[in-house]
């Protein structure tokens, strides 16, 4: 599964760097009950299971070529694969890095009116960077709701995203999402599905969701203003002076950063206490915003194709890769790609002295 593979991939370099923070990378988040625990733990278990075909495992997403898929399937009739690839007729082609799931439980307690408060807020005080909510429809209730999960903010809760991702990543169909998608979009290939129906009835998906749900978000630098400083000496070519690190965070607000880029949300009512009334710092607004050349032309609920959902950056600090697609290889570089609604704020940061510009970066290093 593709979320799956990537929180796994993340995990270990994750750990490896989490001695200089509070806490691990992968704990649940503090504060939850025996019982919470107990299904965190589930939920962690399921996570990290092999699916296989018996499963309901889509035999053409994960077993490889064509030859190696048709083994698959068990060689049911004259089924044959040429193997995925894209069609010609394709018009938008576009790669999307994974999004990280530390954290999302408290993304998910917070309260949809919360989101659309924020984006009117920004529409009166900053029009021209104000962000908007997704409104998409939750497949649990068959309401709309505000998205906050997905490049797009398309996906407005987490057990809708944790079915999706059964669906899409793994061809894992469930209660949600019961239809198979259609190899290559030649639906007659549907009959060559090996465990036809619903292939789960949400009991994994469930626990899946638990496990996210508690999992916690980034682990904070247990002293950021001492990591801070031996940054902000590594990255400065030339410094004549630092700065505080409180002074830095103004900087990245006073530049426009941080009209998207929100640093505090606080979480509403919740079943589970751990989650409720939280104040939690993603620096993302979880709105969307048009981003001009950097939209990745995909739309998806009410998203147009230039606009992107406002990457949370907690955690930057493990980045190797940065941007939706992971076309930046560096902070800096990431910073000087926005266009449309962060063209400003990038050209405010392009313009600063170079300590000042490094020094910033080191800032967002310890996230």
């Amino acid at each position: 599964m593709h979320a799956r593979r990537a929180a796994t991939l993340l995990l270990p370099t994750a750990l490896a760097l989490s001695r200089a923070a509070a806490g691990e990378f992968g704990d649940p988040i503090r504060g939850l009950s025996p019982d919470e625990l107990q299904r965190f733990g589930d939920g962690r278990a399921a996570f990290e299971t092999v699916e296989d075909v018996a499963d309901g495992l889509d035999p053409l997403v994960n077993l490889g070529g064509p030859l190696i898929q048709t083994d698959g399937i068990g060689h049911q009739g004259a089924c044959t694969f040429v193997g995925e690839h894209v069609p010609p007729q394709a018009t938008i082609v576009a790669e999307r890095r994974t999004t990280p799931l530390f954290g999302l439980g408290l993304v998910d307690a917070v309260p949809d009116a919360t989101l659309v408060t924020l984006a009117a807020k920004q529409a009166r005080e900053q029009p021209g960077t104000a962000g908007r909510p997704n409104m998409v429809t939750d497949v649990t209730t068959g309401r709309v709701a505000v998205g906050k999960f997905g490049w797009k903010s398309q996906v407005p809760n987490l057990l809708h995203f944790s079915a999706e991702a059964y669906l899409n990543e793994m061809g894992i169909t469930t209660p949600l999402f019961p239809d198979e998608n259609c190899p290559q979009g030649d639906c007659a290939l549907l009959a060559c599905d090996p465990v036809p129906g619903v292939d789960d009835d949400l009991e994994d998906v469930q626990r899946f969701r638990d496990f996210i749900n508690f999992l916690a978000p980034p682990p904070r630098l247990r002293d950021p203003y001492v990591g801070f400083r031996a940054l902000a000496r590594s990255f400065a070519a030339s410094p004549r002076r630092w700065g505080s690190y409180a002074e830095y965070r103004r900087l990245f607000a006073q530049i426009g950063c941080a009209n998207c880029h929100v640093r505090s949300l606080t979480t509403g009512a919740s079943p589970v206490a751990a989650l409720q009334f939280q104040t939690f710092q993603p620096y993302s607004d979880f709105l969307l915003h048009d981003m001009g050349s950097l939209g990745d032309g995909i739309e998806q609920g009410q998203a147009t194709g230039g606009e992107m959902r406002t990457a949370p950056l907690w955690g930057l600090r493990l980045f190797t890769a940065f941007l939706h697609d992971g076309r930046a290889g560096t902070i800096e570089e990431a910073i000087l790609a926005h266009d449309g609604q962060g063209r400003a704020a990038r050209d405010r940061f392009a313009a600063l002295p170079a300590e000042e510009k490094a020094t910033l970066v080191a800032f967002l290093r310890t996230l």
